[in-house]
């Protein structure tokens, strides 16, 4: 099975989906990543370029296959033509060719977020002849749920998938990305994901979980 995250940000495909790329790979899996907003082609400043050096080392030891790095900036992702983001995102499935496609959720507060979403909707629909199987909005700490409480904002999980096993390695991922975790109580912590896991794991009785909800399935 080969598996695509749409990752708007560095560290969204870890706090979102995380344990469930290392249950992949545990099972023989192909894992690759799309950085949204790498701003490939530029050069990057210091400050930006550790963050993409934190990322390298977290998909090397998480065992990422395959990084496409698109050419978009982070919070700019309006300013770029529909046009052109559609083709990116094509480009990338074309040569990913996915089973299964992780995206993050439509309501989050960052916009970069609800764009990344309908972007790559657009590229998935069925007259491109892709051969994904499953399509998967993932939650992502410190965007998903606070947004405007409307119903076409909220949340709503029907996917758990079990990551007990996989818990401790995640949290070992996303101690590579040091710039970007922050101490308790701040939603990008590391108690913060193990709450979250945990709770998502209770529901179903398991001890770790992370839940998407199922977009689109051919079965």
């Amino acid at each position: 099975m080969h598996i695509l995250i749409f990752a708007p940000h560095r560290d969204d495909e870890i706090i979102g989906v995380g344990g469930t790329i290392l249950k992949h790979k545990a099972a023989g899996d192909t894992v690759s990543v799309c950085l949204v907003t790498a701003r490939e082609g530029e050069v990057l400043p210091d400050v930006t370029m550790r963050i993409h050096r934190e990322m390298q080392a977290c998909h090397a030891f998480c065992g990422v296959d395959n990084y496409f790095g698109l050419p978009f900036g982070a919070n700019l992702m309006e300013t770029y033509s529909r046009k052109e983001r559609n083709a990116a995102f094509l480009d990338v499935l074309k040569k990913a060719q996915p089973d299964e496609v992780y995206v993050p959720h439509w309501g989050d507060m960052q916009l970069d977020h609800r764009i990344t979403t309908e972007t790559a909707m657009v590229a998935l629909r069925p007259k491109y002849g892709n051969n994904v199987k499953r399509i998967y909005a993932y939650e992502t700490l410190s965007e998903t749920g606070l947004n405007t409480p409307t119903a076409e904002n909220a949340f709503i999980p029907n996917v758990y998938e079990d990551i007990s096993d996989f818990l401790d390695r995640k949290l070992e991922a996303m101690r590579f990305y040091q710039s970007q975790l922050h101490p308790f109580p701040d939603l990008r912590s590391e108690e913060s994901i193990t709450a979250l896991a945990r709770f998502r794991g209770a529901a179903v009785n398991v001890k770790a979980a992370e839940v998407f909800m199922l977009i689109r399935e051919i079965r």
